[in-house]
């Protein structure tokens, strides 16, 4: 049982790099096809609720990567319902010139108020579903990336040095100018620092556990975090990471 969680470790790693890179991949294609990829999305969010389903109540190995990649889909779905701009917010327009504090925090929020609406309503769907679950970890899977997501969003008004603004298609460039660069902003020390507070009991919890069940749930949800914040060093590194993807997205949708 030792090193049972390096199997769950690379698992999560290639999900998270393969599933952002698909994603992308697929929000890079003609716009034609866009309505046949969205309503082919709702199908597989609706198998990935299935899935979720029936592996919540299996607390077995299988059962963890089950619930734990339904979740990802789950999420996914949402990701690329926004990229592909049918589900962003009730303000698509630039930032005005001169506007500021929380007015300007409020028109921020307007561009992204519907996805954030449906994140919440997909969350609270996930907390109905494992609320007598013996099988948590999709729920804290959606939990962890949520959480990490709202972080990155807040840091990247507050400003930040890479936005990496490639990854957003054409109709979505707008929301660049409600972006600020900076080196550094003052919540992202505290962000940082709140993952690492989280992030050591998870991994504390897998070496500790002797389950095999137990173990791979910690250690996918661990690596989760241990991404979250790897994305969140991204923002102020002094280079860009987009190379990561550079397969999956066109620089001139």
């Amino acid at each position: 049982m030792m090193y049972f969680w390096i199997s769950p470790l690379i698992f999560t790693i290639f999900v998270w790099w393969f599933s952002t890179g698909l994603i992308l991949k697929i929000n890079s294609l003609p716009k034609r096809f866009f309505k046949i990829i969205f309503a082919l999305s709702v199908i597989v969010l609706l198998m990935a609720f299935w899935g979720l389903a029936i592996s919540c109540q299996e607390a077995t190995v299988a059962g963890a990567y089950c619930s734990f990649t339904c979740a990802i889909m789950i999420w996914g779905w949402q990701e690329l319902a926004f990229l592909l701009g049918y589900i962003t917010g009730s303000r698509r327009s630039d930032c005005p010139q001169g506007l500021g504090g929380i007015r300007r925090a409020w028109y921020a929020f307007q561009t992204i108020n519907y996805h954030e609406l449906t994140l919440l309503g997909l969350g609270f769907a996930l907390f109905l579903m494992n609320l007598e679950a013996t099988n948590q970890t999709g729920f804290w899977t959606y939990i962890i990336l949520w959480g990490m997501r709202q972080s990155t969003k807040i840091n990247i008004f507050l400003g930040v040095l890479n936005f990496n603004e490639a990854f957003l298609p054409q109709h979505l460039k707008y929301l660049i100018t409600y972006f600020r660069r900076k080196a550094m902003n003052l919540l992202m020390p505290f962000s940082i620092l709140v993952s690492v507070l989280f992030l050591v009991p998870i991994w504390s919890h897998a070496a500790s556990e002797s389950s095999a069940y137990e173990i791979t749930s910690s250690a996918l949800l661990g690596t989760l975090l241990a991404l979250g914040l790897l994305e969140h060093l991204f923002l102020v590194l002094p280079f860009p990471n987009e190379w990561l993807w550079k397969w999956g997205y066109k620089n001139n949708q």
